[in-house]
């Protein structure tokens, strides 16, 4: 598999810098550069002490865990977030406590998001009055017939 080098500067270096949990993961493990705690369905922007130079054909995508979303209900807003190759300021996340009973507490160097880096081609746009017909057609929300 080709690898790809992404400069990381760590903006926190009391933080350990994004990294898989196993070989193999799509995600790279993004931490809280703070201590903060979300009431039920509170959302907030959680810094995560880094900055990244992806390169120009990439970008980031910033996902949410499936392990702290079931355990504490953590999850993101605007999941997946989008980082352009040309941004060079910080990564936050935008976290959301979904548990409707429980604070939600999350602590500096806690794991809250990850964030996978993929190809992103540019795409030629091609202006017509017609489509080329397809299978699904126009069907759009449950038109496969499975709920």
């Amino acid at each position: 598999m080709e690898a790809i080098e992404v400069p990381i500067r760590l903006l926190d270096h009391g933080l350990e810098a994004p990294a898989y949990a196993y070989p193999g993961d799509a995600g790279l493990d993004l931490r809280s550069s703070i201590d903060i705690d979300l009431e039920p369905f509170e959302r907030a922007l959680v810094p995560t002490g880094i900055a990244a130079a992806i390169p120009h054909g990439y970008a980031g995508f910033v996902l949410p865990r499936s392990g702290a979303a079931i355990k504490q209900g953590l999850s993101l807003v605007n999941a997946p977030g989008l980082i352009d190759s040309n941004y060079r300021g910080e990564i936050q996340a935008i976290v959301i406590n979904l548990d409707p009973r429980k604070t939600l507490s999350i602590q500096r160097g806690d794991r809250i998001a990850q964030m996978v880096i993929t190809k992103t081609p540019v795409i030629s746009i091609a202006l017509t009055d017609e489509l080329e017909d397809s299978v699904r057609g126009a069907g759009g929300f449950g038109s496969s017939g499975n709920t």
